[in-house]
């Protein structure tokens, strides 16, 4: 595919950066593409390698050197036809998705693999520059009525797909505007939310009924739902955080990083500060902050703080330090373990720290002063499980005007309430076979039946649940797996 020669006489050049102190000053996107030929010469690099590892590293089953062949062929809107095929929002996991695929490409078993999400973003950026992108509605319809609960990315690619297989669809949505985490957990300078708009637009074209700042569960029951409709899915995200049960906790200043992120991007939707923020504004400037927790979310945290003017920010984490480099050997192809460095983390100077434990949170006048942590070492105990015992003589003591929770999601909110069984971590209990629920008609997807996960295992979720769905309602199915 692609160049035979090219991985050989091409180097991996990927996207850009804007400079972080430029990026800092506002809340656009920061990565520059790459231009037209440049992405065609990225593409060229994909090998004719026997076995496209890629494939296994992609939940989505994209077809990716079929395409990266078609871009370097300058079949552009071919390209984009093949990458819809499997992935009904390539713009969402061409910025945000952390790309297993590339962790899979052949070439990466020398840390060179082929810039497949770039070449993604551009091929899907190309199609809606061009006009390419538009509603695809259905030849007939079948008198079906589906009920999706949640618009995150796996309720969005089931209400679509079912919308496509010409059933009449509804989805429902607790927050004001639809996009579920990509629009209120996603901050704005990693993906802008016109990109959620227009395709909200395109799928309201196809016939999908937008319904906003309905809870089900609270507002509605799941039981209404079952007595209105011929089928529902269910495709919330898992946003119960994991709490820190640490005395001081109660403290003000102290807050969920999902409580914090979604206030800014609400400001940045054009909302008043009351909107935003109804029980209270949580900002950064000019405060001492601490993140708990090494991943995604926290490093958001980081950019967004940076952004609001934070004097310090200092990011922890109870794991030991990663490795620099994963051992080929022993990972390739699959997902490793390595350290991952964000571009939030060249912003506001920010201080990392790892094996670290937040023994309390202590105050003054009546707000978060400091956090009081100590060093931990991580081993194996006598069961083999990895432990973790406190160093003697490292206690320490971090500043912190203002603390935020990162340290992942338990599960889904308020899933008692709809009346289904639930697997042993609290999510909705269904199998990637059928996607059936313990109650009738009822089907689950996405983050709310599997946990917290990526937007590239949403949107397959949800796609293959909206195929389960189509068969349930007409016995038969043209929806793809």
């Amino acid at each position: 595919m692609g160049k035979i020669t090219g991985f050989l006489e091409i180097g991996r050049q990927d996207r850009g950066y804007e400079k972080p102190e430029t990026r800092v000053r506002n809340w656009n996107e920061y990565v520059k593409p790459l231009a037209t030929e440049q992405v065609r010469e990225q593409a060229a690099r994909c090998m004719d390698c026997g076995i496209p590892f890629c494939h296994s590293g992609c939940p989505v089953n994209n077809q990716i050197p079929d395409w990266n062949n078609l871009v370097y062929q300058d079949q552009w809107r071919v390209a984009l036809d093949n990458l819809h095929s499997t992935n009904n929002f390539p713009e969402f996991t061409g910025r945000i998705c952390p790309a297993p695929c590339e962790a899979a490409c052949t070439l990466n078993i020398d840390d060179n693999p082929v810039t497949i999400k770039t070449i993604e973003c551009a091929i899907v950026d190309r199609g809606w520059q061009e006009g390419w992108i538009v509603p695809q509605r259905p030849a007939h319809h079948t008198g079906k009525h589906v009920a999706v609960v949640g618009s995150g990315p796996a309720g969005m690619a089931a209400a679509q797909q079912l919308a496509r297989a010409g059933h009449n669809v509804t989805l429902f949505e607790k927050a004001d505007r639809i996009g579920g985490l990509l629009r209120y957990g996603i901050p704005d300078f990693k993906m802008e939310k016109h990109l959620i708009d227009r395709r909200v637009e395109q799928m309201a074209g196809e016939g999908v009924n937008f319904r906003v700042s309905v809870n089900v569960g609270v507002d509605i029951t799941l039981a209404q739902l079952q007595s209105e409709y011929d089928a529902v899915v269910l495709s919330g995200g898992a946003e119960l955080p994991r709490d820190l049960t640490v005395p001081g906790r109660e403290l003000p200043g102290v807050h969920y990083a999902m409580d914090y992120l979604p206030q800014q991007n609400k400001r940045g939707a054009g909302d008043t500060e009351d909107q935003a923020a109804p029980d209270g504004g949580i900002s950064a400037a000019g405060k001492h902050v601490v993140v708990i927790g090494g991943g995604d979310t926290g490093a958001d945290c980081i950019g967004t703080a940076a952004r609001q003017g934070a004097r310090s920010i200092t990011q922890i984490e109870l794991m030991p330090k990663p490795p620099e480099h994963e051992d080929k050997g022993m990972t390739w192809p699959n997902w490793p373990t390595k350290l991952r460095h964000a571009p939030a983390h060249d912003e506001g100077g920010v201080v990392r720290d790892w094996a670290v434990l937040t023994k309390e949170v202590t105050g003054a006048d009546g707000c978060v002063a400091a956090i009081e942590c100590v060093r931990v070492e991580w081993g194996k105990g006598p069961d083999g499980r990895m432990g973790m015992q406190e160093i003697p003589g490292s206690e320490h003591r971090i500043k912190a005007d203002l603390v935020l929770l990162a340290m992942g999601f338990l599960g889904p909110h308020n899933v008692h309430s709809l009346g289904v069984d639930l697997d042993p971590r609290g999510n909705v209990l269904a199998n990637t076979a059928d996607y059936r629920t313990s109650s009738e008609k009822v089907f689950a997807a996405g983050d709310m039946r599997r946990g917290q996960s990526l937007v590239v295992w949403a949107i397959r979720e949800g796609r293959q649940c909206a195929r389960s769905v189509d068969q349930f309602l007409m016995g038969t199915t043209s929806l793809p797996r």
